[in-house]
């Protein structure tokens, strides 16, 4: 992995085979993840949304891209980082990348309504 570059975990449309995955077109497909337990995943109609759950004992289902950061800027704007509905932030995964600095967009809103889907988005 170039050193200018992030690693990013996926969990949802940007997937491969996912409706939004073109977004991450000319990035670097590292491999299948999962995070550490305490994690799970929540509808929010057409796209999933990854939050803290302490009492999750099996993690979240996705994948590692390796981006660029013009890529991550772009996917920042996509995922609204700026108007507060996901925050980019570190997530353990598990082994292979248990020790390798991995980031995600974890969701920043109420989730009132929304319901669960556990561990993994299927489209």
């Amino acid at each position: 992995m170039n050193p200018a570059e992030t690693l990013l975990f996926v969990y949802g449309t940007l997937k491969r085979g996912g409706r939004n995955h073109d977004r991450l077109a000319g990035q670097t497909y590292v491999g299948a993840a999962r995070t550490g337990p305490g994690f799970i995943l929540y509808s929010l109609g057409d796209y999933p949304g990854l939050v803290a759950e302490p009492a999750d004992r099996g993690g979240v289902a996705g994948e590692v891209w390796s981006v660029t950061a013009s890529s991550l800027a772009q996917l920042d704007a996509f995922e609204g980082v700026g108007e507060g509905l996901y925050r980019r932030e570190h997530i353990p995964l598990l082994p292979p990348f248990a020790d390798t600095p991995v980031e995600t967009y974890v969701y920043a809103r109420n989730l009132a309504g929304h319901p669960v889907i556990g561990s993994m988005w299927r489209e």
